[in-house]
Formats: structure tokens, sequence, C-alpha cells
């Protein structure tokens, strides 16, 4: 029985040759910096070239990005899998994903999510097969996602992308999603770079193209919803570049505290009071002062204590002085931004990206 949301996927059939049973999807904008060494690793892997195909969406680049995209692929070698190139008017990674859908063979029975600045080594295809094989085992025909462990980047980071990492690393900035550090096969409800059985999402009808960010998360959602069954496995690893200025992590703390609002309207299950602390600590601080309470510095005082002791101890596991200031700082910007997303989220109702 077809589920109530599938859509109709335009479908590009592909005929010639040995046909792929993965596809991995790219969505790109903008990525000049980074799309040839993505492809390069997903192109040079262990498992057989045929096995999988590579299918780059690119979401209107103004840069040079296709310009790169083009020149790699004319280096095209038959030892390569196959490169699709395909446009995104509507330029969003929803969009990008269901536009991708419908260039799949018939043969694809795997989708994997990716993103034009994330890294991978020449086995993660071959580890992500087996981590599904491993976790069908346990959770049978139900398991409709899969997981991998994401980690930094291993290029070199100028002062602000450490400040910014070891934000991430601390227990204030990071989510149990993207960035959640876990040692063994698990279910989750936040599953990052997912393996997703091709089945499972024509049948729940794809990506909800609303939600410009947290497309994922409302997807997961849905596939929890219908029954199935999403995991992490920590046997596949992905390195990702982050943000590399602040006011880049400015507007990513904002964008995702925007739509993370617009994911708690749909699904208020999902809140977390920990998001809404900020908030709380405002208000708290706010209602001290009115009342003339001798106690209305305690919450500041509390925080920026916090802050300078988490701020010493990433300075110590990053080994880096300039970590004890940027840390906090970086952190400040993440709470502050998040929770003016959050509440920007009730107000607007959202726009294209213009950073990635």
């Amino acid at each position: 029985m077809k589920h109530k949301n599938q859509k109709h996927f335009n479908r590009t059939r592909h005929v010639n040759g040995t046909q792929p049973e993965l596809a991995v999807v790219v969505p790109v904008y903008n990525e000049e910096e980074d799309i040839e060494r993505c492809l390069a690793a997903l192109s040079n892997q262990t498992v057989d070239s045929k096995q999988y195909s590579i299918i780059v969406v690119d979401g209107g680049s103004t840069d040079r990005t296709l310009e790169l995209l083009r020149k790699f692929m004319t280096q095209h070698t038959d030892n390569m899998p196959k490169i699709i190139l395909l446009d995104n008017p509507k330029r969003s990674v929803p969009h990008a994903r269901n536009i991708a859908m419908g260039a799949l063979p018939d043969s694809v029975r795997f989708v994997l999510e990716h993103i034009g600045h994330a890294f991978v080594k020449e086995d993660y295809l071959e580890l992500r097969l087996k981590a599904w094989k491993d976790a069908e085992e346990i959770f049978g025909e139900k398991l409709a996602g899969l997981g991998a462990k994401v980690l930094p980047d291993s290029s070199p980071s100028n002062r602000r992308e450490v400040w910014i990492e070891s934000a991430i690393n601390s227990w204030l900035g990071h989510s149990d999603g993207q960035f959640a550090k876990f040692d063994k096969l698990e279910t989750t409800k936040t599953p990052a770079f997912v393996l997703h059985r091709r089945a499972c999402i024509e049948e729940l009808g794809g990506w909800d193209t609303r939600f410009i960010t947290s497309q994922d998360s409302e997807f997961s959602m849905r596939i929890l919803n219908a029954g199935y069954i999403l995991a992490r496995s920590p046997m596949t690893m992905i390195q990702m570049k982050k943000r590399s200025t602040l006011s880049q992590w400015w507007r990513m703390g904002h964008r995702y505290g925007f739509w993370r609002t617009k994911l708690i309207q749909k699904y208020p299950s999902r809140a977390r009071f920990a998001e809404f602390l900020p908030l709380i600590g405002l208000f708290l601080t706010i209602a001290l002062f009115l009342t003339n309470n001798n106690y209305s510095m305690l919450p500041i005082v509390s925080y920026f204590s916090v802050l300078i002791i988490e701020g010493l101890s990433q300075s110590i596991r990053f080994r880096s002085l300039s970590v004890f200031l940027g840390c906090p700082l970086c952190l400040v910007l993440l709470h502050t931004s998040f929770t003016i997303g959050l509440t920007d989220g009730l107000i607007r109702k959202g726009s294209f990206a213009r950073d990635r």
C-alpha cells in the first residue's frame, strides 16, 4: 500500500551498462573550495565503481563550482563511478534530493546523503554497506536509514575554525544529531549522513521542501512515525568542514534555531529543554532585576563562570591558549544566535540561505 504522502518522482531511466545499487547524492551551492576534493574521495572507493553512482545537484552556484565539476567529469575514467550533474532551480537541499530521486535507475536500492564539503576515506562506501548488513541483521526490514559518525576535517585549520571546533566539542555546544558522540551501533532519532533504503524514501514521498533547513530531521520524524527504525554506526566515519568565520558561525546558529522552531511546531515531541535554557536564563535575569532581587546577577555570573571553566577545559584539550577565550566567545554567539532564531521562527516564513 502506498503512503498517503507518496510523491511521483519524474524518473530518468539509465539502460546502458551495469546498473548501480547505491546512489550518493551531493547537493551543492558555491563549493569551489572543496568540491574537487569531495568528488575525488567519492570516486576512488574500494567498492566496484559500477556498484554506485554519484549524483551532484547544483543549486545555482555563482562561483567556480560548476566549472570545477565539469572539469572533474571530463577527467572521468572507466574505473570511476558514473557522475551525473543535475540542475536544481529551487536551490534548496530538499529540492535537490527529490530531484536526484528522479534520476535513479531501477537498480538502486540505497540512497546516501552527502554534501560538497564532506570528505571520506577510500573504504567509506564499503564500510557503509557492511554496517547496513550488520544493522539489518538486528533490526530487519524495518531498518529505513543508517547514520554515520561525523568527525572534524583533518586539513589545517585557522584559529577561528579551532575555536568553533572547540565549541562543538563542548557539552554546551553540540547536539545529539550531526555532532553526536557514540561508540556503538544504536537506534537514534537524529542520524547524520544517512544511508536510506530507497523504498522507504519513495513510500514516504521524499523530503518536505518547506523545510529549507532541518529537512533531514523532519524526514526522520516521518520515518519513525511510519513505524520504521533509524540507527547509526561508528563503523562509518565522515569528515566535515565546519564554518571558518565567526559571521558564518552566527548565521548557522540563527538558521538552525529558526528551523528548529518550524520543526517543533510540526513535531512538538522534538522539543528539548536544554535548547530553551538561554531564553529561560534571560527571562529569569530580567525578572530578578525588575523585582530588585539580591540575586539578580546570579544567572549571569553562573553562566559566564561555566563558560570560563569550559574555555579552560577546551584549551587544554586542543592545546591552544587562544581557545580559552575563543571557545566561550563561540558558545555565546551560538546560544545568542540560536535563541534569536528560535524567536524569529515564530514570526517569519523563512527563505533560502545564502551560505552553506
